[in-house]
């Protein structure tokens, strides 16, 4: 019964001691930057060019397709074959968004200011 109550407690206070340690250091690292005399702006995030954004949505939406086109198959693959269920869906889930990485990857760098290499 007391695990009820410990595992929770240790849980958030885990993750309220990353936070701190987090916040903590980010500081300690600004303050020894500006003793330095660096300039202000590493500060802040730079907004990211919108061809970045697209390539980002674009690798999203390649991925998810080659997810379901990998569900699909497994399904196919289940009925029709003696493979079991977990074997043909997960196998197939894998080798169809590993298939849309990749593709993604070569539509990407023939995209204007695509990744050179």
């Amino acid at each position: 019964m007391a695990e009820d109550i410990i595992i929770p407690i240790v849980v958030f206070a885990t993750i309220f001691g990353i936070f701190y340690v987090w916040i903590i250091t980010r500081n300690k690292e600004r303050m020894a930057l500006i003793e330095k005399g660096a300039d202000a702006d590493i500060f802040f995030k730079k907004k990211q060019p919108s061809r970045d954004r697209r390539s980002t949505v674009l690798g999203l939406g390649i991925f998810l397709l080659g997810i379901a086109l990998g569900i699909f198959t497994g399904a196919m693959t289940a009925l029709y074959s003696m493979l079991p269920d977990g074997v043909a869906y997960s196998s197939m889930i894998i080798l169809f968004g590993g298939l849309s990485l990749v593709i993604f990857y070569f539509i990407d760098k023939k995209m204007p200011g695509g990744k050179k290499e």
